[in-house]
């Protein structure tokens, strides 16, 4: 996920965007993006029309295409789509919620920096082969090349800190979008049905993601079960979770509930 701040919906505030998004990201081949209602309507008020010359001559020169996904479409958007709209939701939330009248660009621009962090540090799948410390792919790891996520500044903030220094300002908006994140992220993951389909059970050397409410901005625990614990009518309603810290080895108890499978064992 990457998110630009615009000054404006201008054809050349755009081009600027993509110039500070090449620049960062490197050359792009291909641009795809829905026609929202939103979008289509914003093209017309401001007579920014999606065939724009000056647009289109860059895009050229550029060697890209830009594709759109055909009308009343979004879900085509996929992931991208489910990523924005989480987002969307949560920043809408927490800005109409504080008073963020008076944020300056800079502390916008290094809030959306935070923002694309949290996102991009999601957990994809395990690659590690080490079956008791895994290690999960997550998009950062693929943009940077970097194992480590990039871990929030030590100290506590809350949202009375927005009327303290620019800096600390963000790191509690930040905080602030985390929290709601990780909830509705883990939420998207654990989808809540009615069992009419019995589904497998967790079983020993699964890989898992824990639950965990405490944990810091842009940590993801991942755990390994090294015990199903089956009920009467043998379903599996708690597992053992091998947990490894500062080189010592625990095992934990926790309800099927805590945690998300991410991948089954062999």
């Amino acid at each position: 996920m990457h998110i630009e701040v615009h000054e404006s919906l201008s054809s050349s505030s755009f081009v600027n965007a993509l110039r500070r998004f090449t620049a960062v990201r490197g050359p792009v081949r291909l641009f795809r993006s829905d026609r929202g209602t939103n979008f289509i309507g914003a093209c017309k008020e401001l007579r920014i029309r999606s065939d724009d010359h000056e647009l289109n001559t860059y895009l050229h020169d550029q060697s890209s295409t830009w594709t759109f996904n055909p009308p009343h479409s979004s879900h085509m958007g996929g992931v991208w789509e489910r990523m924005i709209g989480i987002a969307r939701r949560i920043l809408d939330a927490l800005l109409l919620q504080t008073n963020t009248a008076h944020l300056s660009h800079e502390v916008l621009v290094t809030l959306m920096s935070e923002v694309m962090a949290i996102m991009n540090a999601r957990p994809l799948v395990p690659v590690s082969s080490d079956p008791d410390m895994p290690t999960v792919l997550t998009p950062a790891m693929l943009l940077t090349q970097k194992v480590d996520p990039v871990l929030p500044p030590v100290g506590e903030y809350d949202l009375k800190d927005l009327y303290n220094k620019q800096w600390k300002q963000v790191q509690a908006l930040a905080d602030a979008f985390w929290k709601r994140w990780h909830q509705e992220y883990l939420v998207s993951l654990q989808p809540r049905r009615k069992w009419h389909v019995d589904k497998p059970n967790l079983s020993e050397g699964d890989v898992v993601l824990f639950k965990d409410a405490q944990v810091k901005r842009n940590e993801w625990p991942v755990r390994v079960v090294v015990n199903a614990i089956p009920s009467k009518d043998s379903k599996v309603r708690k597992v053992d979770l091998r947990v490894g810290r500062q080189g010592t080895q625990r095992v934990y108890c926790r309800p099927v509930s805590e945690v998300v499978l991410l991948v089954k064992g062999e």
